[in-house]
């Protein structure tokens, strides 16, 4: 049984692991509220410009971003977080990663790895990881962007890769998110009977100008938007994993209190017997 001592011991202990807890949890939240606004804020620009994309469709623009080909080569980019501590956050995105690499041979994959986490299991793997980019949050300067972005789309055009596909978080709320498997290049052109035309459109200068300079300012944008969700989500768990971790504290403080009390009584009872014995002897 431990003792009295051992017993406070671990009070402070938990003590101070609730009060890292508590402290996280409330960075968190700062930096959630940040995040979460750059999140929603970068939502209407990509919805404007698969827009611009849709009513581009009924013309016979061509684009390289559009081709599609037999698949001999993909790149999966799997985006987790730098840190732990935020519950399930990294295993569900590694799981997806995993689910989806049963599909396709080493030979067939080169892996681009956004995250301290995926680095490090897929690191011990058979999968062959063409690039490696950590310290991504909803800060990362936009040139970095731009050059990942640009990296991918080039990677696409020059056959290093019959296809571009991503794994992330999609921010819901703090109490959802959900893992998002979709295919980022080629580009899917819209069919005309899915394309819903507001008004007719006089195109200058001619759409293949047009394309090519906004589909790679698509894929920009995309990949911008993607980070801003994945971040806003692993705030968000670890938020709640930080509350989890604060209750379980306050449950342990508060039978450890109870526990400590009671040894305190059974030690003052015990003594009060001893001195009440040793009294009686003296007579």
């Amino acid at each position: 049984m431990s003792s009295l001592r051992d017993i406070r011991r671990q009070l402070r202990s938990i003590e101070n692991i609730k009060k890292i807890t508590d402290a996280m949890e409330r960075v968190a939240a700062a930096r959630l509220r940040k995040a979460q606004a750059k999140a929603e804020l970068s939502r209407p620009y990509v919805v404007k410009m698969k827009e611009v994309l849709e009513n581009l469709a009924d013309t016979q623009a061509t684009h390289p971003l559009f081709e599609q080909r037999a698949v001999k080569k993909i790149a999966l980019v799997v985006m987790s977080a730098d840190r732990g501590l935020c519950g399930s956050f990294n295993t569900n995105i590694i799981n997806a990663a995993e689910t989806f690499l049963k599909k396709y041979q080493p030979e067939q994959v080169d892996l681009i790895l956004v995250g301290r986490k995926a680095i490090e299991h897929f690191r011990r793997k058979k999968w062959k990881v063409r690039r490696e980019v950590t310290k991504w949050t909803d800060k990362v300067p936009f040139h970095e962007i731009h050059e990942f972005s640009d990296f991918l789309v080039h990677g696409f055009i020059k056959h290093e890769f019959d296809e571009v596909w991503l794994i992330y978080t999609h921010y819901i709320s703090i109490m959802r998110r959900k893992i998002i498997v979709e295919k980022f290049l080629n580009i899917g052109k819209p069919r005309l009977d899915q394309v819903k035309m507001h008004a007719n459109f006089i195109f200058e200068p001619d759409p293949d100008e047009i394309l090519a300079e906004a589909l790679p300012r698509f894929c920009v944008t995309r990949i911008q938007t993607i980070l801003y969700e994945s971040y806003a989500a692993e705030l968000a768990a670890r938020i709640l994993a930080m509350q989890t971790a604060s209750k379980n504290s306050e449950e342990m403080i508060t039978h450890l209190t109870l526990v400590k009390n009671k040894m305190r009584q059974r030690d003052i009872t015990r003594e009060m017997i001893e001195i009440s014995s040793g009294a009686e002897g003296l007579k």
